[in-house]
């Protein structure tokens, strides 16, 4: 006997879009089995996971931050990954983004103006493009594997942010901490509520997130995106430039995240530190494919991810668990997504013997 993974002749578009709900029920469900055998009461732990870090208006800012750089990495991923094309590195698009970005910010510390905050946005966005051109140029030019390209200049852009913060950037006050100046006022991301760390970043999310949905539903570059996602054989015969699609791609996601980069530091930092995101980009990945790759789908994702992320540090503080609970829960979700995604597209078949002999 042996089981066999077969097509199904027909996939369910209502269970394509119930899979998330479906996984994240499941999700739970593993959690509590976790819990017990952590020795920790599974409805108290779930309790301070999910509920107790929104009972507060500090609570609820700290998830609505978390998920502002969340959403705008799992943006451009999503344009990438519907494309076929397998950007993995949003991390360190985010990280060289804050570099290009709080670089603007300490040429000019001291003379700041209006004007500097500006500049800094831009500055993000275009090293997190940069940084996404390398891999587009490897691809098209020498076909090299995108998701390993991407991955490894991650690592290269965390060792730059580092030699940056320990040697020619570090702060003269910061008592050889590995850190910059702190950031001018003119230079931050104000809070938006007085006693927390929200800030602006938030609409220039959402205003990406519109951006992105208008980009896909209504314009022609994006029809030629899907298309090529969708059909590739159909996409090459109408004549779409794979490799302009591939360059589109890995520059819009770096852009987002290099966006993202100089938001986390200009608002929530406010200086360049040695570790600027708790990994991000990488959970970018998992709320991508959790919304559907669509992008409504994508900031309701982003919300659970982020509550992800406060539910750690909750259970961390109040029921002296480690922080890497934030880590396998993410891990369990994307588990469950993608075995939901085979299972809606495959069905489980068991073959007898002498039935794979005779088909053999």
């Amino acid at each position: 006997m042996q089981l066999r993974l077969e097509p199904r002749a027909v996939t369910s578009s209502a269970m394509q879009y119930a899979s998330p709900l479906i996984a994240a029920g499941m999700t739970v469900i593993a959690g509590v089995l976790l819990f017990g055998a952590l020795g920790t009461d599974p409805i108290s732990a779930l309790y301070m996971f999910f509920i107790r870090p929104l009972t507060s208006v500090y609570g609820v800012s700290e998830w609505l931050l978390k998920a502002t750089p969340l959403l705008l990495c799992a943006l451009g991923l999503m344009v990438g990954f519907r494309a076929n094309v397998w950007n993995i590195g949003a991390e360190g698009q985010l990280t060289f983004g804050a570099i290009c970005g709080g670089g603007v910010a300490l040429a000019f510390w001291g003379n700041e103006g209006v004007w500097t905050l500006p500049l800094m946005l831009v500055a993000g966005a275009l090293g997190g493009m940069a940084w996404g051109a390398i891999p587009a140029f490897l691809k098209n030019h020498f076909n090299a594997n995108e998701i390993l390209t991407s991955l490894m200049l991650t690592y290269v852009a965390v060792q730059v942010l580092g030699y940056l913060v320990h040697g020619p950037w570090r702060s003269p006050e910061g008592f050889n901490f590995p850190e910059t100046r702190m950031f001018g006022d003119a230079a931050q991301l104000t809070p938006l509520v007085d006693g927390t760390r929200l800030h602006s970043g938030i609409f220039i999310a959402l205003l990406a997130l519109a951006a992105v949905w208008i980009f896909l539903s209504k314009s022609f570059l994006g029809f030629k995106v899907s298309v090529a996602g969708q059909a590739p054989a159909a996409a090459a015969y109408a004549g779409f430039s794979r490799k302009g699609i591939v360059w589109l791609s890995l520059l819009l996601s770096g852009a987002l995240a290099g966006l993202a980069g100089i938001i986390e530091v200009a608002g929530t930092i406010q200086q360049l530190q040695s570790v600027i995101s708790p990994g991000y980009g990488f959970a970018a990945i998992i709320v991508a494919f959790l919304g559907r790759l669509h992008p409504f789908g994508i900031l309701m994702a982003s919300l659970l991810m982020s509550l992800m992320y406060l539910g750690g540090e909750s259970l961390q503080m109040n029921l002296n668990l480690p922080l890497a609970v934030t880590g396998v829960f993410q891990g369990l979700l994307l588990f469950f997504v993608l075995g939901s995604d085979v299972l809606i597209r495959y069905r489980v078949r068991l073959v007898r013997d002498d039935e794979r002999k005779a088909g053999a």
